[in-house]
């Protein structure tokens, strides 16, 4: 799209100018901040020009203008000065995700109490980062008559558990041979790799030991499933809520059905990308915008984080935070998990 120098000026301070106030911005607004010798007259007809090429539109006849979708994207791809991080707020957010014991769990969580945190926004992430961990130690313990916990640990740290119920009490003997056996076959083992046809060789391993101990190796295959899944976490949702610009019933769905956005967040695997409300299916609020960075793990993709708030977000200080927030997640998440999944440490040859 061809723009003279003027027009695009006079499109950011529009866009500038409505972020700021939320108001329609008119052409004394436009001359004030833009400090060019040109008459009213001239940046109401450039505006008039960039409202017929669909960047900018006028919601009542005599008010001024606002920025279409178009006009935002217009903006945020080849206009927006970002604000960059000092050094003093990186320092600060370094030492944020850096808080308690290391593991992809905790660093993700980190990364979307802080992000939420610096932007007043809502967060949504969506972490792939088990699907690159291994299964490092299974652990039976009895946790009542005929009630089992299953506990699943990973190279990544991830902990999770599971309560199994039983017909009849299993003895010491037949609890040390399962952990045993479990732990004979499944150490070193990608925790997505414990298919059903695995599941079902190591059942009919188990010999004499099968009838008594088959509910146990099925909540492990269900550990491991729930291990294998995107993890999709929402932070901040009040933020939406109790934003005034947008439609509270649109918020109540959206929060009602978070792994809708799971899609969108996959999509981005290089870079951020913006999605507006009415342009991403199911992120359909109104008058939205969802801004999402990747992020890796060695050179894996490792997820995703999102922030979703009005469309008259402060983009140019977003961005660099969301930028530097997954390139720190990235980093740190190569150090918890030892490198990439084959076993190089991630960095270019």
């Amino acid at each position: 799209m061809q723009i003279d120098e003027r027009k695009r000026l006079i499109l950011q301070t529009v866009v500038d100018e409505y972020i700021r106030t939320g108001e329609p911005v008119g052409s004394n607004a436009v001359l004030s901040r833009m400090g060019m010798n040109v008459s009213s007259a001239t940046v109401r007809n450039d505006m008039a020009f960039l409202e017929r090429l669909g960047l900018l539109e006028q919601p009542h006849t005599s008010a001024g203008r606002i920025p279409t979708y178009e006009g935002y994207r217009f903006y945020i791809d080849h206009l927006m000065a970002p604000k960059p991080l000092s050094p003093k707020e990186k320092r600060l957010i370094d030492s944020l995700l850096s808080q308690n014991d290391l593991t992809v769990d905790s660093v993700v969580d980190n990364a979307v109490s802080v992000l939420a945190e610096l932007t007043s926004l809502a967060v949504v992430s969506k972490s792939n980062a088990p699907v690159f961990s291994v299964i490092t130690r299974v652990e039976v313990i009895p946790a009542g008559r005929r009630l089992y916990a299953l506990l699943m640990i990973t190279s990544a740290g991830a902990v999770r558990n599971k309560i199994c119920r039983i017909d009849f009490d299993l003895n010491g003997e037949q609890l040390e041979f399962f952990e045993r056996f479990i732990n004979d076959h499944l150490d070193g083992l990608n925790v997505d790799s414990l298919t059903p046809a695995m599941l079902q060789s190591l059942a009919v391993a188990l010999g004499s030991y099968m009838i008594a101990l088959s509910p146990l190796l099925h909540g492990v295959y269900q550990l491991s499933e729930e291990l294998s899944k995107a993890d999709v976490s929402l932070r901040g949702e009040q933020n939406l809520l109790t934003s005034g610009s947008l439609r509270p019933d649109e918020v109540v769905r959206l929060l009602s059905n978070k792994e809708a956005l799971t899609g969108l967040l996959g999509s981005a695997f290089d870079g951020i990308s913006v999605v507006f409300g009415e342009e991403g299916g199911s992120f359909a609020v109104s008058n939205s915008s969802l801004i999402v960075s990747p992020y890796k793990i060695g050179r894996h993709p490792g997820g995703s984080l999102g922030v979703i708030g009005p469309i008259r977000v402060d983009y140019a200080k977003v961005i660099p935070h969301i930028q530097y927030i997954t390139e720190s997640v990235t980093r740190l998440l190569s150090d918890v998990i030892g490198g990439n999944s084959d076993g190089k440490d991630g960095s270019d040859e």
